[in-house]
């Protein structure tokens, strides 16, 4: 038995049953993380010896009935912006390569307090900046299903753990589709949560109107299952909800009979790949088979989101990233004469590229004379967003769309054309401006076999709604029973 194969919740049915050990599992993972990683280089930082310790203690506990949470000693990779206490936080950039988080994020917490066992950091792109994993000062992370794609980002570290099977699950964090993107180049489960459902305390925030922790998993259930976790309301967090706790996995039904699905035709037009508009039309073909009901819609906000989007997060990273200054905990340059020599050096040998093209954005749109017309005009935008979304789940319960335009892409092909990654971006977006929920599943394979995505979204706090969807697809079609990744070199 491959124990690595296994999903979460088949990983607890089996410990229940006394089948598997939890130490058997936290070694089969380590294991794989020793024959793979120096191929995918999704780790940042391994936490091999802790993770053995950990999963011996929890053992002897369990066994002597000191611990009887459900999910003790299950593993997990954790995305390196998301502070974690006493373990380097790097957000993959210089400026934080030997920062060491003197507390846990509240989701991490949430994690301790399940006795779940940390198996590393993982890699990202800095300072959660790009949608390649291209853009680390640490590595460049592999797509397991094609070595020389990559495997989309700013959380592709996690997606590829996750297919590549070095983690049973990870976190990542979604500002533009950071979640859900890599995990549909990478063939596995990505939940965006509504804005406020999970605490983004601990998160170190690159665009904190726009930012959100979320589950990166193997399949829908095991997505159900960490929003059970880290969801819900903490008041070190202002903007998160205080709304009745939900059993996310309950609700998974596998029946969609009646469901109303709007398809935005603005989503399947110019600019997206043939293959990914075949594969969609397949699946839009088999949710009619299950009985639902689909429509196509009008939703023309795609070409002013991109804009409203990069307008809007540059300014917040302008602002947040304002703090790395070599003053405190952060990389200090050798040499310098004075306070704005050490500042302006600092901040130019600490920050990678792509970094230092965002601030400059965020800090031209806020400036005097440009902010009414370019910041104040997004947060207009922004609203006219919104409202189209609601005037869409006035009639509808789901709108479907591709996760991405295209498959995964060849690494190196787009990391010198700004523009081009930024127009990669174009179908996740929105969702991030409407703070709404959206997940992305696998629907398919391309001709040369890799994975191609499909994106569900849902008004505010209806996870629920996204997730039987997703669940009810992906029990039809099978996907991890058909295809995994073959590490093509």
């Amino acid at each position: 038995m491959d124990i690595t194969r296994l999903t979460v919740h088949e990983l607890l049915e089996k410990i229940d049953k006394n089948e598997i050990e939890i130490k058997d599992i936290t070694n089969a993972y380590l294991d794989k993380i020793n024959q793979r990683e120096k191929d995918v280089e999704s780790f940042v930082t391994i936490l091999s010896e802790e993770a053995k310790k950990q999963a011996e203690e929890i053992q002897e506990k369990k066994k002597e009935g000191k611990i009887n949470s459900r999910f003790a000693g299950i593993p997990i990779g954790i995305k390196d912006n998301i502070c974690t206490k006493g373990i380097k936080t790097t957000c993959s950039s210089k400026m934080l390569e030997n920062f060491i988080s003197p507390y846990d994020a509240t989701v991490v917490e949430k994690l301790k307090n399940e006795n779940m066992i940390n198996l590393g950091k993982l890699n990202m792109d800095e300072f959660a900046m790009g949608g390649s994993t291209e853009y680390s000062y640490f590595k460049k992370t592999k797509n397991p299903w094609n070595l020389n794609r990559v495997p989309g980002g700013s959380s592709g570290g996690s997606a590829a753990a996750v297919a590549a099977e070095l983690v049973p699950w990870a976190l990542g964090s979604d500002t533009g589709g950071s979640i859900r993107q890599p995990s549909s180049f990478c063939g596995v489960v990505g939940l965006k949560p509504t804005y406020g459902l999970v605490s983004r305390y601990g998160l170190v925030a690159f665009a904190s109107s726009l930012d959100q922790i979320g589950p990166i998993t193997k399949d829908v259930r095991d997505s159900a299952l960490l929003l059970n976790i880290i969801a819900g309301p903490d008041k070190k967090d202002t903007t998160s909800k205080n709304m009745e706790k939900i059993d996310y996995e309950k609700g998974l039904k596998n029946d969609v009979k009646g469901l109303k699905i709007a398809i935005p035709k603005e989503f399947y037009g110019d600019g997206i790949n043939e293959e990914v508009k075949q594969t969609l039309q397949k699946a839009i073909e088999k949710y009619k088979e299950m009985g639902a009901e689909v429509t196509e819609v009008s939703l023309d906000i795609a070409k002013y989101s991109l804009a409203t989007y990069y307008i809007i997060a540059c300014a917040e990273a302008s602002s947040n990233l304002g703090r790395f200054d070599g003053i405190r905990y952060t990389y200090r340059t050798k040499e310098y004469q004075n306070l704005k020599e050490l500042y302006k050096k600092t901040r130019s040998e600490g920050f990678g590229k792509e970094v230092k093209r965002r601030i400059i954005l965020g800090t031209y749109v806020l400036s005097s004379g440009y902010y009414d017309a370019y910041y104040k005009k997004a947060q207009q935008v922004r609203t006219l967003v919104m409202n189209e979304f609601n005037k869409i789940f006035e009639n509808y319960d789901v709108i479907l769309v591709p996760t991405s335009p295209t498959v995964a892409f060849c690494i190196g092909s787009k990391s010198n054309n700004p523009m081009e990654m930024y127009l990669a971006d174009i179908c996740t977006v929105s969702v991030n401006i409407a703070g709404l929920p959206a997940i992305s599943i696998p629907a398919g394979v391309d001709k040369e076999g890799m994975p191609i995505g499909m994106q569900i979204i849902r008004k505010k706090f209806e996870e629920q709604k996204i997730l039987n969807t997703a669940y009810a697809f992906e029990q039809e079609i099978k996907f991890r029973e058909k295809y995994k990744p073959e590490f093509k070199k």
